[in-house]
């Protein structure tokens, strides 16, 4: 069984972005429900079948599986329509982790999230200085709840 444990935080001003490139991420949700997630993904000209069970104490099921990129744009296309994520991913190396911080476009313009697996729930972390407040436990912050509910629309202060 394939496991993600990922801690997920808001990020404060830009200084991230100049540490990499983006890669432009399109997604869509087969099935959104607190037992099971399925997502169709595409990376660049690149397509994913992601099925996702449910978080506790930041670990989940995971399995992700390659498929064909033209695939995936039909999937997106005919099943997902008018509900996908839209987003550009940056890869940050730091502390000996991998972060890979999302800036949000479409209806989620504006939210930009930082999100780092780890190997242990427990495993220590070392906080960039442009990571904010911890959103882990917070399921707005999940892409299948910002698909039907996107950032723009949210009552912020």
């Amino acid at each position: 069984m394939g496991i993600e444990i990922e801690r997920k935080f808001l990020v404060a001003g830009d200084a991230w972005k100049h540490q990499a490139s983006g890669v432009r991420y399109r997604q869509g949700y087969l099935t959104r429900s607190p037992a099971v997630t399925v997502r169709i993904r595409l990376v660049g000209e690149v397509g994913y079948l992601t099925v996702k069970g449910p978080v506790v104490n930041l670990t989940r099921p995971e399995y992700e599986y390659e498929i064909p990129g033209e695939d995936a744009r039909q999937m997106l296309r005919h099943w997902c329509r008018d509900q996908i994520i839209e987003k550009n991913r940056y890869r940050i190396p730091f502390a000996g982790l991998i972060w890979e911080v999302d800036e949000f476009l479409g209806p989620n313009q504006g939210l930009i999230l930082a999100e780092v697996e780890l190997s242990d729930p427990a495993q220590p972390v070392d906080l960039p200085s442009w990571v904010d407040q911890e959103v882990s436990g917070d399921n707005r912050y999940y892409n299948s709840y910002l698909v039907q509910h996107p950032y723009t629309t949210w009552n912020r202060p």
